[in-house]
């Protein structure tokens, strides 16, 4: 689906605005999130969302319609300038700010398992309702409480441990890396289900079978873009937040998963949408006392 014609400019780079100018870069769950929660009165400004997809979701769609949110598909962020505040895309495109808010998200460490998308997966808290639900569809098909592998070491798998036990799912946790994800007879029972797999099988040739499988396996912060405009990352990844979401750099903000808040991702502390409502007045007080160029 081609980006809506408001969204794209046929210049290379984007005039200032005397209107304060929150560029945000990243269009995920928190990103989106951080939108909604400035979407309401005390909020006078514009606000330019770079996307590294191509497609138009209709999530995304929905805050373009926002009369002062520009959404600029294709156009992932590659290269901050701090000092002249300006973001240039993977195309060579130049968006001044007054405030960025770097939402890159993260990524896996490793390549992902044979299959892999044929599992409910665990990187942040936010996925904690999608496999919630999926628990609850899952438990009224078979009706009995399921029993879940849960493939994954650190923080993310204990988290997902916990969900899931909250949720009434019995999970066998391995920290064995599996060679492969395929479908089970639970799997098969539930056509169309977002959880067709129910097995998983190690190169040795073992396996192991449930009813539904959790993929939470370590991840690493995308933070290469705040690296760029020399915001403090910390050693185990993640750029460096205060309780305020301010990065070591005046005028950028880190929020979801890409952030780390004392040496832990932003996504395992907190769920995007809590997040994002701390990080929106902290970015609306910033823009009302921080003076805006002029246009140029």
């Amino acid at each position: 689906m081609s980006a809506p014609a408001a969204s794209i400019s046929s210049s290379t780079k984007i005039q200032a605005s005397p209107l304060p100018r929150v560029v945000i870069a990243g269009a995920g769950p928190a990103a989106r999130a951080l939108v909604s929660q400035l979407d309401r009165p005390g909020f006078a400004g514009s606000i330019t969302i770079l996307s590294n997809r191509d497609d138009a979701p209709s999530e995304l769609l929905e805050l373009a319609a926002l009369p002062q949110v520009s959404v600029r598909f294709g156009q992932p962020a590659s290269f901050v300038d701090a000092r002249q505040r300006m973001v240039t895309t993977a195309d060579g495109m130049e968006f001044s700010y007054d405030q960025l808010v770097i939402a890159t998200g993260s990524a896996p460490a490793l390549a992902p398992v044979d299959g892999a998308g044929r599992c409910l997966s665990y990187s942040t808290i936010d996925d904690a309702v999608r496999i919630g639900n999926a628990v609850k569809e899952v438990t009224r098909v078979l009706g009995r409480r399921p029993l879940g592998i849960l493939v994954g070491t650190g923080p993310e798998a204990g988290q997902a441990e916990a969900v899931l036990r909250a949720r009434g799912v019995r999970p066998v946790r391995t920290t064995m890396r599996p060679a492969a994800v395929v479908p089970g007879l639970s799997g098969s029972a539930l056509p169309g289900s977002a959880v067709p797999a129910a097995g998983i099988v190690f190169d040795d040739g073992s396996s192991m079978n449930g009813d539904l499988v959790v993929l939470a396996e370590e991840r690493v912060a995308r933070d290469a873009l705040a690296a760029s405009a020399g915001v403090a990352t910390a050693p185990n990844g993640g750029v460096v937040i205060d309780q305020d979401f301010r990065t070591s750099v005046p005028g950028i903000w880190a929020i979801g998963d890409a952030a780390s808040f004392d040496g832990v991702r932003l996504g395992l502390l907190v769920a995007s949408g809590s997040a994002a409502g701390v990080c929106a007045a902290r970015l609306m007080q910033a823009t009302m006392q921080e003076p805006v160029p002029a246009a140029a």
